[in-house]
């Protein structure tokens, strides 16, 4: 395999990789952020507290969170198929991507935002805010940081996932290291292919983290 071969093949399947990556987030950060302020807030002495609610919730996140990336591919191929017409190719991809990483995005946005102290919360209901205002303006401002390096960690994830995806078909890179690495045997390109997700990942981590800082010193 030629050079420019070999650029031509990673540039299609880092392209694939970002749609299905970008995509995916957008999905996750918008499915996520709702479900971790919903159980934030359906908790025991929440704003909107309803114990069953947050029981039902917790139990889908908790098994969205245990089912390995791999059998969630397969194991929702029919909702993929019924979802964009097909279970091959970036677009189903992005499918068991999101649904995959909603939870562990929801479980993140938790956290952060259960480290927002009682006291500003509080401070916020005696001034008069409402429910919305409180959600909006505190809990979600104070937690941005969190929420941001909870994002930034999902992102990286969600790469892994894509490479995975390539083992039924995906596309993207993992695809790539599938045919020609696995399937060709030929480990020179598959190690050019771990080079660039590695340099991916750095470079989403670095940008993450610079989010982090300027988010923390507002």
């Amino acid at each position: 395999m030629t050079w420019p071969e070999i650029f031509d093949l990673l540039g299609t399947g880092t392209q694939e990789t970002a749609w299905m990556v970008g995509v995916a987030t957008l999905f996750t950060a918008i499915g996520g952020l709702l479900i971790g302020v919903l159980l934030v807030l359906t908790d025991r002495g929440g704003l909107l507290a309803a114990r069953p609610v947050n029981a039902v919730l917790g139990l889908i996140v908790n098994i969205g969170r245990s089912v390995p990336f791999i059998v969630l591919l397969v194991a929702i191929m029919p909702f993929t198929r019924l979802l964009v017409g097909t279970t091959i190719g970036t677009d189903a991809a992005i499918v068991p991507l999101t649904v995959g990483a909603i939870p562990f995005f929801a479980r993140l946005v938790e956290t952060s935002l259960r480290e927002v102290p009682p006291d500003v919360i509080a401070a916020a209901t005696a001034m008069g805010a409402t429910r919305r205002q409180i959600v909006a303006k505190v809990l979600l401002r104070e937690a941005l940081p969190g929420l941001v390096a909870g994002l930034s960690i999902t992102v990286i994830a969600l790469i892994g996932y894509s490479a995975m995806a390539g083992a039924i078909g995906g596309g993207g890179l993992g695809d790539l290291a599938i045919r020609y690495g696995y399937q060709r045997f030929e480990t020179d390109f598959m190690i050019i292919i771990v080079v660039v997700l590695v340099v991916l990942v750095q470079i989403l981590q670095l940008v993450g983290d610079g989010f982090v800082r300027r988010f923390s010193h507002r």
